[in-house]
């Protein structure tokens, strides 16, 4: 029970995983979509509160921080999300290699997760292992971008993160089982 309690925010990661993948095989384009004009809205009203924040201030601390610039950037970044999320579809390539590169760096972090479950003597370190390497591989794939379309891209990366996360779900509960 204290390994659940300690491990909450890895076993919500991986619902997160299972849910994004699901909702992007269900529909890719309309999810991206979606989460760009979501971060553009959290953008825009973090820009205004930081444009309040500045006049609220006394001058002289208004004057120490960048409240103002900061405001008017975040709120720039976060209406240009809002309008023009099908520009963030159109790069896609970029944010691809982009996502290809986050997932080679969990890959690598999960092979923590082999290493401790073999210096453990964890009989069932072969599943942290199979869900290091399944990222890793994804990561290569991705990042070489064999796909002729995008849809085959995003089905590839669903799957992959649904796949992924039930892995993880797995690895962690045999990796905190007693022997």
């Amino acid at each position: 029970m204290k390994n659940l309690k300690e491990n909450t925010g890895n076993l919500i990661m991986c619902l997160c995983e299972a849910v994004i993948g699901i909702l992007l095989l269900m529909n890719p384009t309309g999810f991206t979509s979606f989460v760009i004009i979501a971060l553009g809205a959290v953008l825009a009203v973090r820009g205004i509160v930081s444009v309040i924040a500045y006049f609220r201030a006394k001058p002289e601390e208004a004057a120490k921080g960048q409240d103002l610039a900061s405001g008017f950037i975040l709120l720039a970044v976060g209406l240009f999300c809002m309008t023009r999320s099908e520009w963030f579809i159109v790069t896609f390539p970029v944010l691809t290699l982009i996502y290809g590169v986050i997932i080679l760096f969990a890959g690598i972090t999960k092979i923590q997760w082999v290493a401790d479950c073999i210096r453990l003597k964890k009989k069932q370190w072969v599943f942290a292992l199979i869900s290091a390497l399944l990222s890793l591989i994804s990561a290569a794939v991705i990042i070489k971008n064999p796909f002729t379309t995008t849809v085959i891209l995003w089905n590839f990366t669903a799957i992959s993160l649904i796949v992924e996360a039930v892995l993880d779900v797995v690895a962690f509960f045999f990796r905190c089982r007693k022997q």
